[in-house]
């Protein structure tokens, strides 16, 4: 279970420490690729598994199947945390979702949303002072 919102240091070279909580529950390495609103999602690679295999169920007749997996798995990359718990973002995804200092991970249960600092200050903002009453009435849950 991924939770929680962490902040961190990003070297120049891309290198950051994941807090201890998310690498508890790692299990078989890290799968990075780019989100959907200029963020970056990092899935353990046994959810990513899930998500893959759901995806390749779907028929590659299907544009948008093909379109889909063209986003999520063309700039994806399986990468381990080394002895020190640090990682390294590769350059052409920080370049995509404007990393380059302060991140922010943010727990999404199975997976974890990475954003750069100044991104995600607004969506933060946006799910918390937004009317929710409204908002989120549909959802059905």
């Amino acid at each position: 279970m991924l939770l929680g919102e962490y902040k961190q240091s990003v070297s120049s070279a891309g290198r950051f420490a994941l807090p201890q909580q998310i690498l508890a529950v790692l299990d078989g390495g890290l799968v990075i690729a780019r989100g959907f609103d200029q963020n970056l999602v990092l899935f353990p690679a046994a959810e990513w598994n899930k998500l893959a295999e759901a995806l390749l169920g779907k028929p590659i007749t299907d544009s948008e199947v093909r379109a889909l997996r063209r986003r999520l798995f063309s700039a994806a990359e399986l990468v381990a945390a080394d002895e020190m718990g640090y990682i390294t973002l590769p350059q052409a995804l920080r370049s995509f979702a404007g990393i380059n200092g302060e991140i922010v991970l943010s727990g999404m249960y199975n997976h974890i949303e990475l954003w750069s600092a100044e991104r995600w200050l607004p969506v933060r903002e946006s799910v918390e002072y937004e009317d929710i009453d409204d908002r989120w009435h549909g959802i059905g849950i």
